[in-house]
This record gives structure tokens, C-alpha cells and sequence, in this order.
């Protein structure tokens, strides 16, 4: 199903549609700051492998994000973090950046993995705010691959949902998409290391 949103957010109505197939679930595209984004809920740890045949990756493989509507729960899934690397962070959000923070013993139960490091966002755009925020609960996100010959594909909800359409349960038009990732930041030693330099500037 393609859900549209005229570029005005999400209706009530649709937010409701959206935050129960979640809970039931479900797989949805929506965009984000960066690339057009597909995840599920943070709970639904049944759709994790189903998010990994679609990107056609072993689960232990797939990079997950963790979408967050703020930094509230970060402390449910990162160890605890020094106050000078909580600025910066807060700082840089909503924004197109990714922290990579070592993660506490929860992140290997969502996993179902031995995952020791955990990458955090807070996009800016007001169509996944309105989603975290009345879900209740962080997006398990990986991006939209794209390659050299697959940017109408990637930018573009309609050909997305032509291509997802038979595999996620829904696409969210939230208009034309960027080509452009996110900044990643290791934030897990006395340093921060930039492992990829996105659009997000430091």
C-alpha cells in the first residue's frame, strides 16, 4: 500500500494505520533527513529476519539504525555515556548523523545477535517524529540501498513502492527522497571518529 502525505505530515488517521501495523509487525518504508528509510518496531524481533531477506543479507549482517523521536530512552539501549559526549550528541540532533554507542545487554536480545555497539538517530523530519512518537517506541531502521543506477528508485516513493510494494506492508510518500547517508560517528572511544562522512557536517 502506498500511503500519501501531500507533504503536510501525517493525518490522524493515518498515523493510527501506521502505528498498527506496526504493532502488528509490519514492515514500512517512510523518509527520513537522509535516505527513505525501511524498518519495523523495536519489539517486532520476529521481523528482523524478514528485513534481512529483503535486503537479501544474513541478519547478523544487516547495519540497523535505531530511529528515535529524542534522547530520552538512549539509556535503554547504550551504556551510560560521559556528559561532554551527551552535549555533543544532543547538540547534533535532530539532524543527519548516526552515534555509534557501545550498547548495554538489551541490544543483544533485539539482535538475537552479539551485538557490542549500537547506532542511534534522531532524523529530522517530521513524518518518522510523528511515528516514534506515537509508537511509543524507537524504529529498527536500515536504508534504502542504492547503487550507480538506482537513484530514481531510491528517491522516488512511487518507484519504491513498485519495487517494495509485493514485500513491506507499507510505503509512506513523504515526496521526492535524498541520495545523500547520514554522518556516522563512532562515539564509543575517548575520541569520536568520524567512520563516514555524510551530509551531516560536524
Amino acid at each position: 500500500m502506498l500511503l500519501k502525505t501531500y507533504g503536510q505530515g501525517l493525518q490522524a488517521k493515518q498515523i493510527d494505520h501506521i502505528v498498527e501495523c506496526l504493532r502488528h509487525g509490519g514492515i514500512i518504508i517512510y523518509p527520513t533527513d537522509t535516505l527513505y528509510g525501511m524498518g519495523t518496531g523495536l519489539s517486532n524481533i520476529k521481523s528482523i529476519n524478514r528485513l534481512a531477506q529483503i535486503k537479501l543479507k544474513r541478519k547478523e549482517n544487516l547495519n540497523y539504525t535505531i530511529l528515535c523521536h529524542d534522547l530520552s530512552r538512549l539509556s535503554h539501549y547504550a551504556m551510560p555515556i560521559s556528559n561532554p559526549l551527551f552535549r555533543f550528541i544532543k547538540s547534533h540532533v535532530p539532524g543527519p548523523f548516526t552515534f555509534v554507542l557501545n550498547a548495554n545487554n538489551e541490544v543483544p536480545k533485539i539482535f538475537q545477535s552479539k551485538k557490542k555497539t549500537i547506532g542511534i538517530r534522531v532524523p529530522d523530519n517530521l513524518i518518522v517524529h510523528q511515528i516514534v512518537e506515537a509508537l511509543g517506541e524507537p524504529l529498527l531502521n536500515t536504508s534504502i540501498d542504492i547503487g550507480s543506477d538506482e537513484i530514481e528508485y531510491a528517491t522516488d516513493p512511487e518507484a519504491i513502492h513498485y519495487r517494495f510494494g509485493k514485500q513491506v506492508d507499507l510505503v509512506i510518500d513523504g515526496g521526492i527522497g535524498s541520495t545523500a547517508y547520514s554522518t556516522v560517528l563512532d562515539c564509543t572511544k575517548d575520541e569520536i571518529e568520524i567512520i563516514r562522512q555524510g551530509i551531516g557536517e560536524i
